[in-house]
């Protein structure tokens, strides 16, 4: 379990004595002047800290409602005058609350307090037990498995505060379920993307802020402006406390839908090579790799992926790569779905280590010796104050992989 807490260095990295990759996105100063490495390149330096290993916790203001309701009901941080200082207001939902308590603990607020419950046949009842009229409210809730419940939740909650008067709510949504089913890839089949957007801007939502879309296109199904942030550059500052030696990095796309992501990440890593694994999928969930473009041998791959659901497609892939004489093998990934399979072939000793983030929890039972989860939360922390302060020009650290 040691490196799901920290950084931990095998034996077998590739340190030698030859001049290495820092991949690094603090200032210059940061760096010793003898240190002979190339460094990653951003608009700007980050001015927090991101992409530090995340212990996942949960919290424990939880509760019951033991006549009308079967769950726990979830009731956020007690009041207090202080984080009602301004118009800005901060809620989440039962998907994720350690990263929203994270994401106030970075703005310096407190949860608004929310009553959340489910009844005996299912059905989910909000209640804000504060006032939002004329608030800036920002919603917290990923889609996440269960999705529906999950979906069903944050519509409640925009409708709860629609009703309530809030000036502006914006549904802050680390990960878009149903964002793969985005196009129509044969007849009579539906885009729930887009049904999705629609019954959230007809919640009554003003705003979306979203992580790391399955696809840009995804935010054209929107009629409601949307703010698109990258969890990337928290996964590539992470990688900046490793050297890699710059002649052994090699970026290797899953599949050939992920070459623009894939290519954009070798970009901020001084141009790092590109290998694409080529694959054919012959039903959902299912995938079979064919071949590899590109060479991968003796050198250190680093898969890069939106998202891991049975990890199928990322294991096999892997394996290939193995084949093909890759070194080491490290997964990179924002959005950890996990689904079964995925912690055996994760776990499988393919990977020197998963790099994942807490868009979606994972749960303790989940946990393996080559995971390493990274926070969001100072991500879309800062993004919600320059938002809410209207700052144009804000988002480019962290959008700047130009995948759009």
């Amino acid at each position: 379990m040691s490196s799901l807490f920290h950084h931990s260095y095998c034996s077998s990295s590739p340190l030698t004595s030859r001049s290495y990759l820092k991949l690094n996105f603090f200032p210059s100063s940061r760096i010793p002047a003898s240190q002979n490495g190339v460094r990653c390149n951003l608009v700007e330096p980050l001015k927090f800290e991101n992409g530090k290993p995340y212990t996942p916790y949960l919290s424990s203001s939880t509760t019951t409602d033991q006549a009308t309701a079967t769950t726990p009901s979830i009731s956020n941080a007690p009041y207090s005058e202080s984080a009602h200082d301004t118009r800005l207001r901060i809620f989440s939902g039962t998907a994720n609350p350690a990263l929203s308590q994270e994401i106030a603990c970075y703005m310096g607020l407190e949860l608004g307090r929310i009553k959340i419950k489910r009844f005996a046949d299912g059905e989910i009842y909000v209640q804000l037990q504060e006032s939002v009229r004329g608030c800036d409210v920002y919603l917290v809730q990923p889609t996440c498995p269960p999705a529906n419940e999950n979906l069903m939740e944050l519509l409640i909650m925009i409708d709860a505060c629609r009703r309530a008067s809030a000036k502006n709510i914006t549904a802050v949504i680390p990960y878009f379920g149903y964002a793969r089913a985005d196009r129509k890839t044969q007849g009579r089949e539906s885009i729930a993307a887009k049904l999705v957007a629609n019954l959230i801007t007809e919640a009554g939502a003003n705003r979306v802020l979203a992580c790391d879309l399955h696809s840009g296109q995804s935010m054209g199904y929107f009629d409601i402006p949307v703010d698109h942030v990258y969890g990337q550059p928290v996964i590539l500052d992470y990688l900046a406390s490793k050297y890699i030696c710059s002649d052994d990095l090699v970026v290797v796309s899953p599949d050939v839908g992920g070459v623009a992501r894939a290519r954009a990440f070798a970009k901020k890593l001084s141009d790092a090579p590109l290998a694409i694994v080529d694959k054919r999928r012959h039903g959902h969930n299912v995938a079979e790799v064919m071949n590899l473009i590109g060479d991968v041998k003796g050198k250190v791959a680093v898969m890069v992926d939106d998202m891991i659901d049975t990890a199928g497609t990322i294991s096999k892939g892997a394996a290939l790569l193995h084949q093909e004489g890759a070194r080491e093998v490290y997964a990179c990934s924002t959005h950890a779905v996990f689904s079964p399979p995925a912690i055996e072939r994760l776990s499988s000793g393919l990977f020197q280590e998963v790099i994942i983030t807490n868009t979606i929890p994972v749960s303790e039972q989940n946990y393996f010796p080559q995971l390493t989860i990274l926070s969001v939360a100072n991500l879309l922390g800062e993004t919600i104050w320059r938002v809410h302060d209207d700052c144009s020009g804000g988002f480019e650290p962290y959008s700047s992989l130009g995948i759009d």
